[in-house]
């Protein structure tokens, strides 16, 4: 079966949703195609509504948050009405574990201790000076990813991903899985590198082959509730990061953030949610990461509950010279029928950059198409 449509977005995350809002606001033919029955892709937030456990806790698995002074998010919110539903950081500082301590972090001192152990977004939360401040949304990061889905109800096509890409006679044949086909003048890859450079090299892009030199580093978050009893006491800030050497001290949390402290919501009257990002461990991530909270934070008893989330293929690093790699592509893109790529692995791994990344690969389109 063969359809098509002016403009094509493969991917569904925050950057190929963006892009199909710019699309389909300068009244283009859209087409938004995902391999995954669910959008958003690393946005994920767990929200229990009914009688339960965890009724009242409002629970990430991705992206918390993002810096107050990034536009782009809070615009794209905004146009989609949902502005009123951003929320401020409650919080603010952050703590060094020494290993027998919690000291407080001079302001911007975490991120020389963070390197690559924990999400970019996650390591500027809890480093960056106090004047900019966080944002997220009231009932978490997927505020966003429903607002527009519901609006792009129309073109989203879930559990449709794009195998191969060539040319046709005006613009593109994409095949899908499953075998059919989408013809259309014009695409957006807002894919992972890997699955970018592979389309875009058998496209007839020698060059993209190089997209694929980003290394994606496998994250695990755990996210913990309990009764606000069971701590010592309430720890200051935001969270903290470990000055454990990892692969050598054995120790599982690499940082841990105070998501009830932290902002607005998460967790009901009387209970607190914490999140710890953990690294390689034998057996449940879980329990690892509370035996460890225990200590640091003087929990007594066990967790109401547990939440893991592991990506294995979650954080996005560039090698030297990458940023030159994508610009070299993308000039060569512009000798061909419109195409752009967009996302994490091109633009930066921060939500608010992959909003960015997925409007401008848009209007570049729509520059293309001549429909701006």
């Amino acid at each position: 079966m063969a359809v098509s449509a002016t403009v094509v977005v493969a991917g569904a995350g925050l950057a190929g949703l963006a892009a199909a809002w710019e699309l389909s606001r300068a009244g283009a033919n859209v087409a938004l195609l995902d391999a995954e029955r669910r959008p958003g892709g690393m946005v994920v937030t767990e929200r229990p509504g009914g009688p339960g456990e965890k009724d009242g806790f409002v629970v990430e698995g991705g992206p918390d948050g993002f810096l107050a002074a990034e536009p782009d998010i809070q615009e794209l919110a905004r146009d989609a009405g949902i502005g009123g539903r951003l929320v401020d950081q409650l919080a603010s500082g952050s703590s060094l574990w020494t290993g027998r301590r919690l000291e407080p972090l001079a302001e911007g001192q975490a991120a020389a201790l963070l390197g690559i152990q924990i999400p970019s977004d996650v390591g500027a939360q809890l480093a960056a000076p106090l004047q900019f401040g966080f944002r997220s949304f009231a009932t978490g990061m997927l505020d966003l990813v429903e607002a527009l889905v519901a609006r792009l109800a129309p073109v989203f096509r879930p559990a449709q991903g794009v195998t191969g890409l060539a040319p046709a006679t005006r613009g593109w044949r994409l095949s899908l899985n499953g075998g059919s086909t989408v013809e259309a003048e014009a695409v957006i890859l807002a894919l992972p590198a890997w699955a970018a450079a592979r389309l875009v090299t058998g496209a007839g892009v020698p060059a993209a082959r190089h997209l694929d030199d980003v290394i994606y580093y496998p994250s695990t978050t755990v996210s913990l509730a309990y009764r606000s009893d069971q701590l010592a006491a309430a720890p200051a800030g935001t969270g903290f990061v470990s000055a454990a050497e990892w692969g050598e001290s054995g120790a599982a949390v690499r940082a841990c953030s105070y998501s009830w402290l932290k902002y607005p919501g998460r967790a009901p009257r009387g209970h607190a949610l914490i999140r710890a990002f953990v690294g390689p461990v034998d057996g449940d991530p879980a329990a690892a990461a509370h035996a460890e909270l225990a200590g640091i934070l003087g929990i007594r008893g066990s967790p109401l509950w547990s939440r893991a989330f592991t990506w294995p293929r979650g954080l996005p690093r560039y090698k030297p010279g990458h940023a030159g790699h994508v610009a070299a592509v993308r000039e060569r893109l512009t000798r061909l029928a419109p195409l752009a790529i967009a996302g994490a692995g091109f633009d930066g791994a921060g939500v608010s950059a992959c909003v960015k990344s997925g409007r401008e690969a848009a209007r570049e389109i729509l520059h293309r198409l001549g429909q701006v």
